[in-house]
């Protein structure tokens, strides 16, 4: 059965700019390199809510408006590494606070985490060296001198689950913490569809060759700009060869048998859970 798609978002709306009635008091996604701030409240932590930055005590080094949550702006920031931490908050990973912060909140502050590092790497035009403007009708920078475009860095990249009747193929890379295990997944080259280097990476990093391959969803990454896009496969022939640089370990699993597989912020793990799912049901 095919998974139910569904968007990140339910109550965001992106924009370059606050409109009229949008409210001023809104959300802060404030940054001190990949961590966010968020306040203290138990296992459930809250994003700052204000009309200013300095209300916290804080100087951003890059401030931008991201969008509105119900009538609500969101700004983020970015502060120096050795900024003080407003009493009762703490800066923590983004990657941590899945499940410990509003849904929504959680994907705007991602977006911002990619927004901050797209607007402190394209400061100058590549073509010509000249400051760039940020453009006034779209996400993207102009350069004045020679009128080139640059837009938001995003890195394509495939990951795909493979079945072999009621198993799922699981792989480990050697830099995976706790001998976990995930699914095959690599990043699109220049010339190739989704469906070409599924298969590429497929034979690659594990030595098979895999068929009837379809589209599942799809997971915005900030860390720092990837999309992920998440396939179905089916084993089709071959014997799994690791390639020992990418892939240390790949197995064939039952649902019932998973090894530590990753956290359920990431869409290898939806993927996984709906394979489980499939399977026991």
């Amino acid at each position: 059965m095919q998974p139910t798609i569904e968007s990140i978002y339910k109550r965001y709306s992106p924009a370059l700019r606050p409109v009229e009635q949008e409210n001023s008091i809104g959300y802060w996604f404030i940054f001190r390199g990949s961590q966010l701030l968020v306040h203290e409240t138990g296992d459930l932590l809250a994003v700052p809510v204000g009309d200013r930055l300095d209300k916290y005590g804080l100087t951003s080094s890059r401030t931008l408006y991201l969008g509105s949550i119900e009538g609500a702006s969101c700004y983020t920031a970015e502060v120096a590494e050795d900024s003080n931490v407003p009493e009762g908050m703490v800066f923590l990973p983004l990657f941590a606070l899945y499940d410990r912060i509003d849904e929504d909140l959680f994907h705007v502050a991602g977006r911002g985490l990619q927004m901050l590092s797209w607007d402190a790497t394209n400061q100058f035009c590549g073509r010509c060296g000249n400051a760039l403007n940020h453009a006034d009708h779209e996400r993207s920078k102009v350069c004045p001198n020679c009128g080139l475009s640059h837009y938001p860095r995003l890195s394509p990249a495939v990951i795909t689950i493979i079945l072999k009747g009621d198993q799922i193929l699981l792989a480990r890379a050697g830099h995976f913490p706790n001998n976990m295990y995930g699914l095959i997944a690599g990043f699109v080259e220049p010339g190739e569809t989704l469906e070409d280097c599924v298969q590429r990476e497929t034979m690659e990093e594990i030595g098979i060759k895999i068929k009837n391959i379809r589209y599942y969803d799809s997971q915005p990454w900030p860390f720092p700009h990837s999309l992920m896009i998440g396939f179905i496969a089916e084993y089709d022939s071959g014997e799994i060869q690791v390639d020992g640089k990418e892939i240390a370990e790949a197995k064939w699993f039952h649902a019932n048998e998973l090894p530590n597989i990753p956290p359920r912020v990431s869409i290898a793990r939806k993927m996984i859970d709906w394979y489980v799912e499939e399977y026991k049901s």
